[in-house]
């Protein structure tokens, strides 16, 4: 069973953040820059109190319109982060992240972030456990094991 650590191992361990006092604009041009989707609001003594997604501008924009802009990620961030740890599996993952419906899982190991890991990264793995499955029976099936 694959876990959170092999996902972290082929993607990297880079996780984006800023700081709570950065602006919503500084954060939806963070996250357009680097094509992600997702950025941590950190402390300045590296302690995780939060994320901020495209889902939660996209959210504050409806409610508040373009006031929203000039918020900060502190004031924007979701505060109940739910996170995985290295040895969390694949399905465990995929689970809480469909469970919680959000996108964007932080790794966590002895207290200190270590990653953070997305949807797609989960979806990619579970293909990925899959395909080799697939190949392992066909394999069986036709005598070549």
């Amino acid at each position: 069973m694959s876990t959170v650590a092999a996902i972290l191992k082929h993607k990297g361990y880079n996780v984006s953040t800023v700081d709570p006092t950065a602006r919503v604009s500084e954060v939806a041009t963070l996250l357009a820059d680097r094509g992600i989707g997702a950025a941590l609001v950190m402390d300045k003594a590296e302690q995780m109190l939060g994320i901020v997604s495209e889902r939660d501008i996209v959210r504050a924009l409806a409610a508040n319109g373009s006031s929203t802009l000039e918020m900060t990620a502190g004031q924007l961030m979701t505060r109940a982060v739910h996170v995985a740890h290295p040895e969390t599996t694949v399905d465990q993952a995929m689970q809480m992240m469909t469970a919680g419906r959000f996108r964007h899982l932080p790794v966590i190991d002895h207290d200190t972030l270590i990653g953070l890991i997305s949807i797609g990264d989960v979806v990619k793995a579970r293909i990925m456990q899959q395909d080799t499955v697939v190949e392992s029976l066909t394999a069986y099936v036709s005598g070549s094991a």
